[in-house]
């Protein structure tokens, strides 16, 4: 036990960490298998993960450094091939794959960044249909962002120009491809809006690889055309090249030529359409004019417009006819009232008491009121006696009866 050499675990495994990296079989290894248990450190942009095939596992770990040069994101259950070196985490005595690069199996690993962002923006809402702006009619300011280089701006320049030349192009050039195409595809879409610059936009390039298309496959590009306030057409690429950018955008043309001729309308068909219009208005013009002077001519040979004062005179002889008629109506219902009124006048004379008085009789009256009762009668009270001819007051002396 004198010789023996006491170590502490952090030697045992700095030693063992040694041995690992000083193997030059170790430093450089090319691993293949499942991903499991992946977890995105977003503090430290680290990725941490387990490979196994079907029989065995090894943990793994790629640094921010690595990680963020990666086109897509690694996923659980995702078959990859790894670049990387073996070596020991001393705190936790745990050997692991230090990850440099890593590549998906069988898969390139832009096919499968595309669809993962394509998956994302989908689930987002971006590519519905209701959030898709129509195209003005009649643009005057047609906005390019294209490769200010290459046969793509220069079909555009000759479509647009051949197409309706009234409209003015505003062109903003781009690198189209590279690591700073991206930023400067969004950063001229933004620039468009914020000074409102044209009426629609064409972004686009002509084809390529998937590669030389990445730029609009980017999400940054993708969000700048998803907030466009001008309408947006897509034209990346040839009729079979698809693009995040041309889901996004408010339509997609299947090449830059295309885009210019849906863009803005023919001035030549235009100038068929207007004259067509042209002639028809003339034409309902001529036609009204015709009947509203047939109209006229019917007007002028009427008795009313021929002879204005017979028609006055008519409605004079019409005025006489009634006012007599009123007239005669009038005495007739005075005649009649009249009539009525004498014979009302007969029915009350002859039921009047008054004619009573007349064969002799009188009325008694106490205290103004008619007396019909001896009861009625005060001795110490007159009473009146009413004949034919006048009154009498009485003293009445005794009741009789």
């Amino acid at each position: 036990m004198k010789n023996t050499t006491v170590l502490t675990v952090t030697q045992l495994n700095t030693y063992i960490k040694s041995l690992l990296e000083g193997d030059l079989h170790l430093s450089s290894v090319y691993l293949v298998g499942e991903i499991s248990n992946f977890t995105n450190h977003y503090r430290t942009g680290h990725f941490y993960f387990t490979v196994k095939d079907d029989a065995s596992a090894i943990k793994a770990v790629m640094f921010r450094s690595n990680a963020q040069r990666l086109a897509f994101m690694p996923e659980n259950g995702m078959r990859v091939l790894l670049r990387g070196r073996v070596s020991v985490f001393e705190r936790d005595g745990q050997y692991q794959l230090y990850v440099d690069d890593m590549q998906p199996d069988g898969v390139g690993a832009l096919t499968v960044a595309y669809e993962q962002l394509k998956a994302k923006l989908e689930a987002q809402g971006l590519f519905a249909a209701q959030r898709k702006k129509p195209l003005p009619p009649c643009p005057m300011r047609v906005g390019v962002i294209t490769s200010p280089t290459g046969a793509a701006v220069r079909d555009l320049f000759n479509v647009l120009g051949r197409r309706f030349p009234l409209a003015k192009i505003v062109f903003c050039p781009v690198q189209v491809q590279g690591a700073s195409a991206a930023g400067q595809i969004a950063a001229a879409i933004e620039l468009f809006n914020c000074y409102q610059a044209a009426d629609v936009l064409i972004v686009g390039r002509g084809g390529g690889s998937i590669e030389d298309l990445w730029a609009f496959n980017e999400e940054l590009v993708a969000l700048a055309v998803s907030k466009s306030e001008i309408p947006i057409i897509s034209a990346v690429g040839h009729e079979t090249d698809f693009t995040i950018c041309d889901f996004v955008a408010d339509l997609r043309a299947p090449t830059p030529s295309a885009a210019a001729e849906l863009a803005v309308p023919d001035w030549q068909e235009q100038y068929a359409y207007v004259s067509g219009l042209n002639l028809h208005a003339k034409s309902l013009v001529k036609e009204t004019l015709a009947e509203e002077k047939r109209r006229l001519a019917v007007l002028t040979a009427s008795p009313v417009l021929k002879n204005p004062l017979n028609i006055i005179e008519n409605e004079k002889q019409t005025l006489d006819s009634l006012w007599l008629r009123l007239n005669t109506a009038q005495n007739n219902l005075l005649a009649g009232a009249k009539q009525r009124f004498g014979e009302a006048c007969a029915k009350l004379d002859a039921l009047s008491p008054y004619k009573v008085l007349l064969r002799g009789y009188a009325a008694v009256y106490a205290d103004s009121h008619i007396v019909d009762s001896v009861k009625q009668i005060n001795l110490d009270k007159t009473i009146q006696v009413r004949l034919a001819d006048g009154s009498v007051e009485c003293q009445p002396v005794k009741i009789l009866e």
